[in-house]
C-alpha cells in the first residue's frame, strides 16, 4: 500500500487554510517551511497554474499552531489532558472490516484492510452520504511495521481525497487502549466481528490460496494416477505451510517488532495440524509432474502453470527458449525430426495467449515444442532438455545461433540441455560471462547423455567461457569439437573484474 498523492491548486490551497490570495502571498513569505509548488505539475494542472503536493500541505499546516485546526486531524497536537476513548463496535465498509473508536478528536474508523486507497475511499463515502456516522478520521493499514505498531494510511472526512501517513500509537493513545491487529491471512470479516475489548485471540484456520485449491481439485481428479495425485497433494500441502508460517512470522513480527507496542494480537492460526505432511522423495514428485506434463486435462494445464511459478526443477524438461524459425538453419533441421502431436498441460503452459500453427514433440527427448508466429516471422518455443539421449555418441560441434545447438557423431541435431532457471547465451554480457553454456558444453564433451548441473556454473573451464565471450551476435557460429576442446585446456589471463 502506499500514500495517494493528490495535488492542489492554489484556490483549493487557500480553501483549505481559510484565507484570501493575499493572506497565501503573506503565508509563503512568514513561513520558511511552507511547502513550495511542484515543479512538474502533472497532466491535469492548468497551463503555468501552481500546484502543491495535498499531504505536504496538509501535514504543515497540522503542526503549524497558526492553522492546526486546519491541519491532518491525527498530526495535530493532542491535548495533555487527554481523555480516554470507547470503542463504538464493528463496522462494515466498502474497503473491509472495520472498528470504531470514539475518540477526543472525534469518531475515527479503522479499517483492517492494506488495499491502496482504502482510507480515501471510505472517507469519500461517508462524505458523499452526509456521513451518517460523524467520522472524522479513516485509517487504513500501510502493510508494515512503524515505530509504534503497524503503520497507517489516514484521511480525514473534511478532506477525503488527501491521504496522509499516521502512528498506531497516536491513535492508541486517543482510544486509551491498545489497539487489536489481526494477521493478513486472518483478516476477515468474520472474525474481526467477534472481537471486542478483552477478549482472547480467536484461534483460526488459515484460508487455503487460489492455487492450493488448484492444485487439490486436480489430485482429486481420477483422471491422474497415485503419483501425480501424491506431487499435487504435496505442492498444496507446501502451500499451506507457507501460509501458516508465514502468518505466525508477521504474529512475530508486528507483535514485538521494536519493543512492545500498544497492540493487541486478536487472531492466531491454528496450528494442530502443522505441518502438513510433504515429500522428501524429489524422484518420486518428478515421476509425478512427468505424468501432469504430459496429460491433456484442463486441470493438468493450471496445475502445472502454478508449477513452473513455484518449483520448475520438478518438472520433466527445462529453460523456455524461444527463437526465429528461417530455412536453412540447424533450428529448421532439428524442426524436421519433430513428429506432430496433440497439445498437453506443457504445450498449454508454452502457448499462453499466443495463436500456434502446430504442436510437436521430439522423439529422442519428449521436448514439447510449437510453431508460432511473432511479427509475421515464423518461431518456435520449445522447453530445452534437461538431458540428451545417452546413446554413445559424442558432440562434434556446437551451433551458435538463437540458443545453442550439439551436433552429435550419430549425424543428430539437438537443442542443448539446460536446467529451468538459467540461459544458454553467448558473447560480450556486459560484465556478465555465458558461464552457463560453457558448463554445458564442458559436460557434454565428456558423457553426451550426462545431465547437466548449473548450480557452479561459474566455475566452469574459463578458456570456454572466453571462447563463448568472444563470439559475435547475431548469426550463427558453429564451433567443432577440437576448437572446443583446445579452449577447455587453455588458461586466459584474469580480467580486472574477476579479480
Amino acid at each position: 500500500m502506499s500514500v495517494t498523492t493528490t495535488y492542489l491548486s492554489k484556490t483549493e490551497v487557500q480553501s483549505l487554510l481559510g484565507v484570501t490570495a493575499f493572506d497565501l502571498w503573506r503565508i509563503t513569505r512568514k513561513y520558511d517551511d511552507f511547502p513550495t509548488p511542484e515543479e512538474d505539475p502533472g497532466p491535469f494542472a492548468a497551463k503555468d497554474e501552481e500546484t502543491w503536493d495535498g499531504t505536504e500541505i496538509y501535514r504543515w499546516t497540522a503542526k503549524t499552531p497558526e492553522f492546526e485546526h486546519r491541519g491532518a486531524a491525527l498530526l495535530r497536537p493532542l491535548p495533555d489532558d487527554l481523555p480516554p476513548g470507547k470503542w463504538a463496535g464493528y463496522q462494515d465498509t466498502p474497503k473491509g472490516p472495520a472498528l470504531d473508536w470514539h475518540t477526543a478528536l472525534g469518531t475515527i474508523r479503522l479499517v483492517h484492510t492494506s488495499k491502496d486507497q482504502a482510507a480515501s475511499a471510505v472517507a469519500a463515502d461517508l462524505a458523499q452520504r452526509g456521513n451518517p456516522d460523524g467520522v472524522t478520521t479513516v485509517c487504513a493499514l500501510y502493510g508494515d511495521m512503524s515505530f509504534s505498531g503497524p503503520a497507517l494510511v489516514a484521511a480525514d472526512t473534511a478532506h477525503p481525497t488527501i491521504e496522509y501517513e499516521a502512528q498506531w500509537g497516536v491513535v492508541a493513545q486517543l482510544a486509551g487502549q491498545d489497539l487489536p491487529w489481526w494477521p493478513g491471512l486472518l483478516r476477515s470479516a468474520q472474525l474481526i466481528r467477534q472481537w471486542h475489548p478483552g477478549a482472547p485471540a480467536l484461534v483460526a484456520e488459515v484460508p487455503a490460496s487460489t492455487r492450493e485449491l488448484t492444485l487439490r481439485q486436480a489430485a482429486a481428479n481420477p483422471a491422474f494416477d497415485a503419483t501425480a495425485q501424491a506431487a499435487l497433494t504435496d505442492m498444496a500441502n507446501d502451500l499451506r505451510n507457507d501460509r501458516v508460517r508465514s502468518t505466525e512470522h508477521d504474529i512475530e513480527i508486528f507483535g514485538r517488532a521494536f519493543g512492545p507496542t500498544p497492540i493487541v494480537i486478536a487472531a492466531r492460526p491454528d496450528t494442530s495440524t502443522h505441518p502438513l505432511p510433504t515429500a522428501d522423495d524429489r524422484q518420486v514428485l518428478t515421476a509425478g509432474w512427468k505424468t501432469i506434463a504430459t496429460s491433456s486435462h484442463p486441470d493438468a494445464v493450471a496445475a502445472l502453470e502454478l508449477a513452473l511459478a513455484r518449483d520448475p526443477r520438478l518438472l520433466p524438461f527445462g529453460a523456455l527458449t524461444r527463437i526465429a524459425l528461417r530455412p536453412g538453419t540447424v533450428a529448421e533441421q532439428w524442426t524436421r525430426r519433430l513428429a506432430l502431436c496433440d497439445p498437453t498441460a506443457a504445450h498449454a503452459a508454452l502457448a499462453g495467449d499466443r495463436p500456434v500453427d502446430a504442436f510437436f514433440i521430439d522423439p529422442l527427448t519428449d521436448t514439447p515444442a510449437l510453431r508460432t508466429v511473432v511479427d509475421g516471422t515464423p518461431a518456435l518455443r520449445f522447453y530445452a532438455p534437461l538431458a540428451l539421449p545417452g546413446t554413445g555418441a559424442e558432440l562434434t560441434s556446437v551451433v551458435l545461433d538463437g540458443t545453442v545447438w550439439v551436433k552429435t557423431s550419430d549425424g543428430q541435431v539437438h537443442p542443448a540441455p539446460c536446467t529451468p532457471n538459467e540461459h544458454l547465451w553467448w558473447g560480450d554480457g556486459w560484465g556478465d560471462k555465458p558461464s552457463e553454456a560453457a558448463a554445458v558444453i564442458n559436460t557434454l564433451l565428456d558423457d553426451l547423455g550426462a545431465a547437466v548441473d548449473l548450480r557452479e556454473h561459474w566455475k566452469a573451464p574459463r578458456g570456454l567461457t572466453a571462447l563463448l565471450e568472444k563470439q559475435a551476435k547475431p548469426g550463427p557460429a558453429e564451433i567443432a569439437r577440437h576448437a572446443l576442446l583446445h579452449a577447455r585446456m587453455t588458461t586466459p589471463p584474469r580480467s580486472s573484474y574477476e579479480d
